[in-house]
């Protein structure tokens, strides 16, 4: 089985869209440290965008620190990766980032993906 295949992938997709993501990158960590190649790197990412998200609405922070980080695991993989937009999660983050309420700061990840 494959990390983007694996339980913890999915607990951290249903924690992620409900906007737990500290929890959510918590669930990805076991996997992504198993993981290799473009898979790891996609959880990396995930993990990033995550915490930039959790900072930015747990904390109140308005420094993208993550966000930026994970732009650099995100250029490194195809716009579209197991069953991924990341194109699209990378804007959707983004526009959560700079959103005047968390009620609007919620993208969200297909379930059953990978």
């Amino acid at each position: 089985m494959t990390a983007t295949g694996s339980e913890a992938w999915q607990d951290g997709i249903r924690l992620f869209n409900a906007g737990h993501w500290w929890e959510a990158h918590e669930a990805w960590e076991g996997v992504w440290l198993r993981a290799t190649g473009e898979e790891r790197a996609c959880l990396q990412a995930l993990i990033l965008l995550a915490a930039a998200l959790h900072k930015r609405w747990s904390h109140g922070s308005l420094a993208h620190r993550n966000f930026f980080k994970a732009e650099k695991y995100l250029d490194a993989l195809p716009a579209q990766y197991a069953g991924l937009n990341l194109a699209q999660l990378r804007a959707d983050v983004w526009a959560a980032l700079h959103a005047p309420e968390v009620d609007q700061a919620r993208p969200q990840l297909p379930l059953q993906i990978g």
